[in-house]
């Protein structure tokens, strides 16, 4: 007498492979939701520090400022730190102002003393998959001894009182050879037009004079500073 037969379905494997073998039933669907789900996130990517503002060689007047400014974008967001001689700049004169938080970082040195501060700094950036540096080097001149074409201020930003929600415009002219470029800071740190939702515009006049290679060999920046309260 045949035995009776079992009921039920049973799917065989032809051949037995590794990671295959006998399925019973629908739950045998649920082991490549269970594999995908223990991928991982290919969305938290991570990347070391990379620089989106490199600091420029400067040229300063004894008496006055120098501000450097350096920052860097990464993930996780990196630390921006300044270093003179391979150590944490640390002085009454010399002043680390971060922004950013924590990913950018200005410089800024307040009197300017030869030889003491004509050195070359370095700026690093760190987080936890790296580190990157830069440097940029600061020579200083006396106010006797500037060359021709060394930038001047012409006229300074001027105090100014206005209403709240008003429009205050500051002016700010400089000359010099080859034409001076002129950065604007609010608080010792630098103004980004782009981030500010149209609130603050920088706006150019006047004519270049100038052949754009001759700037384009200057790599020393030759800066004075004039400042104003608003």
């Amino acid at each position: 007498m045949v035995p009776p037969r079992p009921s039920g379905t049973i799917a065989k494997s032809r051949a037995t492979r590794p990671g295959y073998g006998l399925c019973l039933y629908p739950p045998c669907l649920l082991l490549p939701l269970l594999l995908l789900t223990s991928l991982p996130n290919l969305s938290e990517a991570v990347a070391a520090p990379k620089f989106t503002k490199i600091p420029g060689d400067q040229i300063g007047v004894s008496g006055g400022v120098a501000s450097f400014v350096c920052q860097a974008s990464g993930d996780p967001k990196p630390m921006v730190n300044w270093n003179k001689k391979g150590k944490k700049v640390n002085s009454q004169r010399i002043e680390t102002i971060e922004f950013d938080d924590g990913a950018g970082a200005v410089l800024r040195i307040q009197p300017l003393r030869a030889p003491r501060d004509e050195n070359v700094y370095e700026c690093v950036a760190r987080n936890s998959e790296g580190d990157v540096a830069t440097t940029a080097k600061l020579a200083i001149i006396r106010e006797d001894l500037l060359p021709f074409g060394f930038p001047s201020i012409d006229m300074g930003p001027q105090l100014k009182v206005v209403e709240r929600t008003r429009t205050a415009t500051m002016l700010c002219a400089a000359s010099g050879i080859p034409d001076p470029e002129i950065s604007w800071f609010k608080d010792f740190l630098p103004i980004e037009p782009s981030s500010s939702q149209g609130r603050i515009k920088q706006l150019r006049s006047g004519k270049t004079i100038g052949n754009e290679r001759e700037r384009a060999r200057e790599r020393q920046r030759k800066t004075i500073h004039s400042t104003a309260n608003l």
